[in-house]
């Protein structure tokens, strides 16, 4: 006779407990920078006196080891593990800013079963996340930004872009590491962008954007609390736009832009945030031409600048944030001194040695697999002159 035997090793204890998510195993788009994020994210859980739960599947990383959380669940980060153990569990509530795209994505469920989303909201987020509502969104703020228009086929892209104008970017909601965006110039090079993103993510809405060409890209990392918006870092990309974000070198602080152009990301920050009603983490990326600073996405989580600038600066921000997210401490609790003498850059580091058929041309989708930081005293250093050389004849072409 067979006989269906269940067993569980998992007692749940009596205290309050708090989940946090991780970002599932390292890819490209996401990786080691998240789990930094989920760490530290832990280690102010437990300051807090909540019993800290990580869910990750990922033997790679800091997250999982042994001794960060209380609890550790080695689960892949889907619905249905999630559900699982949330029944279980009974925890306050989840936090989904540390765990990059991963994470971000299972905030619809967590709305719809009624569980509580520590931070920002789940239609905030999504606001950010879903390229048209969000491009409404700065229209209403009268912020500048790319002209757009969605499409649900290559029949209405087209449609679209000819109204935008060439050359246009193509990309969907909801993905990683800029999955299927693509650059185009023509009318037949749209149609075979649609039909290739909708071939491996049906049913997308897909955005449209008139594309800033030979302008120069910077991005800003922010807490918000609902009351005061603190800027972490302002990061100029020494590559022109066009090139992703993560394969971009990224300059803190800024070294070109103009103080107003810098005043005037950190005005847009703030009113993004607080039109977002954020608690906690986000990210905007910015394009700069002929002097007006345009807004081109914003990212209502911990970025994989995060880490970087928190290092850069010697500031605990993710500690921070995850203290703001849970509502435990204001922005004005801390005392954030920054301290870095000269400039930090972020370096992108690729792999293209271990995958020598892979085209290297660096574009809109993201190609590298992790980052190193460099400290530089001043702009006469030679890697960064070296840097700056090859962006300028980049841009002569």
């Amino acid at each position: 006779m067979n006989q269906t035997i269940s067993s569980n090793e998992s007692i749940p204890s009596g205290k309050k407990k708090i989940i946090v998510l991780g970002s599932g195993p390292n890819r490209i788009g996401q990786g080691i920078e998240f789990d930094y994020c989920c760490v530290h994210g832990l280690l102010a859980i437990k300051e807090c006196g909540y019993e800290a739960i990580m869910v990750n599947c990922n033997p790679e990383t800091v997250s999982t080891d042994f001794d960060i959380a209380d609890k550790l669940y080695f689960e892949p980060v889907f619905w249905e593990h999630l559900w699982e153990i949330i029944e279980l569990e009974k925890p306050e509530g989840v936090i989904v800013q540390l765990g990059g795209q991963t994470a971000l994505k299972l905030a619809k469920r967590l709305h719809e079963r009624g569980v509580r989303i520590f931070g920002t909201s789940f239609d905030n987020m999504d606001i950010a996340e879903d390229r048209g509502r969000f491009s409404d969104l700065l229209k209403e703020l009268d912020i500048p930004y790319p002209q757009y228009g969605t499409a649900y086929n290559a029949e209405e892209a087209i449609e679209v872009a000819q109204k935008v104008g060439f050359p246009v970017l193509v990309r969907p909601s909801y993905v990683l590491g800029g999955q299927r965006m693509r650059i185009v110039l023509n009318d037949e090079d749209l149609e075979k962008a649609v039909v290739s993103l909708l071939k491996h993510i049906p049913d997308n809405k897909i955005l449209i954007d008139h594309f800033l060409d030979r302008c120069q890209e910077a991005e800003i990392d922010g807490i918000f609390d609902g009351e005061d918006f603190h800027v972490m870092g302002v990061m100029e990309h020494i590559e022109p736009a066009g090139i992703h974000s993560g394969d971009s070198n990224a300059v803190l602080p800024a070294f070109n832009l103009t103080p107003l152009e810098v005043t005037t990301m950190e005005h847009y920050g703030e009113k993004i945030a607080r039109a977002l009603d954020i608690r906690g983490l986000i990210n905007i990326q910015f394009a700069i031409k002929d002097g007006v600073v345009y807004v081109i996405e914003a990212n209502p989580r911990a970025s994989r600048t995060t880490p970087f600038i928190a290092k850069a600066y010697g500031v605990p921000f993710l500690n921070i944030a995850t203290k703001v997210m849970l509502g435990e401490k204001k922005l004005k609790d801390f005392k954030i001194e920054k301290k870095l003498d000269g400039f930090a850059i972020k370096e992108p580091v690729f792999s293209f040695n271990k995958f020598p058929n892979v085209n290297k041309e660096l574009g809109p989708e993201m190609k590298s697999t992790g980052e190193a930081i460099r400290f530089i005293k001043d702009l006469r250093d030679p890697y960064f002159r070296k840097l700056y050389k090859e962006r300028s004849m980049h841009l002569s072409k």
